[in-house]
């Protein structure tokens, strides 16, 4: 029996489901198009969006309805409505204790040349229409906490690094969007570092098991983490230490190969035996 989310309804009233929302349209063959020309352009994110868009999860509606119509989910309805203008207020943030999570945060951000309100604009540039309904809500929230997953986890913005954050957040929140673009983007890397000894594949895989395993962020009080240590803060939410991509980092290094610009590594096959 098919469930009629659009005559579920939140205590205050905001319906589970907008009727006027589109079903979404599995596309095997968009994805895989999208996917190319994000290849061709890493720093498109509009991309990453329209492949998400392409690959929807049958348990997404589920997912939503649990959360939202729970008590927990009315309490951060309630306390937590929109998370960039929490987590870009710096000023604010930088008032908790010294080693907090917040704290890492803004330091990641900053030197990152970040902002939530910059996800929120490159999201925009889709032009989706936006509809008074918790799927918004618990969408949007999604999309608010990926760069508190590269803080949580210790995986940085190297091509690595993202792809982890990637199959991480499959393990929260399973999609074959975050599959496709995670291994796909993995298998990528090691072409452009041939030969290179570093584990890759395990790198991801790991990380796909460390986001399956931890609590979910969507469903914490992100203000109250914000306030905590940040080791205390990955403890409580069972993330531990992101080992299998440091030593990718590590054997990449011994190896001449600068983790952050692989590009400049690249080589193909031949090249790299005529260099040899």
């Amino acid at each position: 029996m098919t469930t009629d989310f659009s005559s579920l309804y939140a205590a205050d009233g905001t319906v589970l489901r907008h009727p006027d929302r589109p079903a979404p349209r599995y596309s095997l063959p968009r994805a895989i198009k999208n996917f190319r020309l994000l290849m061709k352009d890493k720093e498109d994110t509009s991309l990453v969006f329209k492949i998400y868009e392409s690959l929807p999860s049958k348990d997404f509606m589920p997912r939503v309805r649990d959360l939202t119509l729970s008590e927990r989910g009315e309490i951060l309805r309630r306390t937590e409505p929109s998370l960039p203008e929490i987590l870009d207020d710096h000023a604010e943030l930088r008032k908790t204790p010294k080693g907090s999570l917040a704290h890492a945060y803004c330091d990641f951000m900053e030197v990152e040349g970040l902002t939530a309100a910059g996800l929120v604009a490159e999201s925009d540039k889709l032009g989706r229409p936006k509809y008074p309904d918790l799927v918004q809500w618990f969408a949007e929230r999604s999309r608010d906490t990926h760069d508190l997953f590269h803080v949580l986890t210790g995986y940085g913005r190297d091509a690595l690094g993202e792809q982890c954050v990637l199959l991480f957040t499959h393990g929260q929140s399973p999609t074959q969007g975050h599959l496709l673009i995670g291994y796909a983007g993995a298998a990528n890397i090691k072409k452009m570092v041939w030969g290179s000894k570093a584990p890759v594949m395990g790198a991801v895989r790991q990380a796909k098991r460390t986001g399956k395993g931890a609590a979910r962020l969507i469903e914490q009080p992100i203000r109250e983490l914000l306030k905590q240590p940040v080791e205390t803060v990955r403890e409580a939410l069972n993330i531990p230490e992101p080992t299998v991509y440091r030593e990718c980092h590590r054997i990449w290094r011994e190896e001449g190969i600068d983790p952050y610009d692989l590009l400049a590594s690249e080589k193909t096959p031949d090249e790299k035996l005529a260099s040899a």
